[in-house]
């Protein structure tokens, strides 16, 4: 991975791939994932072309006339950037089997938000990692359908707030876990999967080389918040995923053709309700009288997911990682 001082070399004398002027809200974590994701890629002298699923990344960076990307694009539906990627990427393959393309450092990008991955997304991702094709796979994920107004996606926690599923005295909001999406990719074996947060971003642009690396499909899920719908101060974003990370509620870890490595173990650890008082979304689960029991539920939910992790990791530490799919 280059060090600090090449990529500022780099920013110094080279455009940027996602450029400034979009129209995301101020402190939204979004924009952070997409140019983190393309520096990386740009830094290591590969040349992304980059699918973003509609959402809030996709409608407040392309709009008509005006574009923030300053490399190849293409404009998705919802449900199906993953399906797009695996086309063009299989269109690259073929134009270099046939000497029409000679060019190694092309890579394939797809970026999407936690509505068109966890959940309308799902179908078509599931099927171009199956299929082994080469592409990275990014997930912002803010936990509900902020464009559309915060409704719960299967990403959204249980105790926060939404518009289809609010909380209040006649409604219990959200009673369903978070989906374990990096899990769930983990499970198609052949693959790169690893989560990262904003807070971290030397982690997160070392996984995005080892994703860009990886010989197949390979997926990172990033902790971005939506400022406006989680209910916090617009330069607050960065400060909660460290919190997120310290609570263990988003646990460093990645996922490498069946071994397990957990990337961050912070010496100790912060309650989760740390966490969940920060957020003004959670607000109206602190007035509930059943709000400790919830509160206590996640924090058990979370130990038992970090000491699964820790598990795996010991289990697989001495598992050599295949080269090949």
């Amino acid at each position: 991975m280059p060090n600090i001082r090449d990529l500022v070399d780099y920013v110094e004398n080279n455009d940027w791939a996602f450029a400034q002027g979009h129209r995301l809200c101020p402190g939204c974590n979004a924009p952070m994932v997409a140019n983190w994701a393309t520096l990386a890629a740009k830094s290591l002298g590969y040349e992304p072309v980059v699918g973003v699923a509609t959402g809030c990344l996709e409608v407040s960076t392309s709009i008509f006339p005006y574009t923030s990307w300053n490399v190849p694009y293409i404009h998705n539906a919802f449900e199906n950037v993953a399906a797009t990627i695996s086309g063009v990427e299989s269109a690259y393959r073929s134009l270099r089997n046939r000497k029409k393309i000679d060019n190694d450092k092309i890579k394939f990008i797809a970026i999407g938000g936690d509505g068109g991955t966890y959940d309308i997304g799902l179908q078509s991702l599931s099927g171009a990692i199956e299929r082994g094709h080469d592409f990275v796979y990014i997930l912002y994920d803010n936990e509900g359908y902020m464009n559309t107004g915060n409704q719960r996606s299967g990403s959204t926690p249980p105790g926060a707030d939404s518009t289809t599923e609010p909380l209040g005295k006649a409604s219990s909001g959200k009673l369903q876990l978070k989906k374990s999406i990096v899990d769930i990719i983990a499970g198609h074996e052949g693959v790169y999967a690893a989560t990262a947060v904003t807070s971290e971003p030397w982690d997160f642009m070392k996984k995005m080389q080892e994703a860009l690396e990886f010989p197949g499909p390979a997926f990172i899920a990033v902790l971005a918040p939506c400022v406006r719908f989680w209910r916090i101060p617009d330069d607050s974003g960065v400060e909660v995923t460290k919190l997120a990370v310290e609570t263990k509620y988003w646990p460093l870890w990645q996922y490498n053709m069946g071994v397990y490595k957990v990337t961050k173990k912070p010496k100790t650890f912060k309650p989760v309700k740390e966490y969940i008082t920060k957020l003004g979304r959670y607000n109206k689960l602190m007035k509930r009288p059943d709000a400790n029991e919830i509160i206590e539920e996640l924090q058990n939910y979370v130990n038992a997911k970090w000491d699964r992790l820790l598990a795996l990791e010991e289990i697989t530490k001495d598992k050599p990682i295949r080269t090949k799919i």
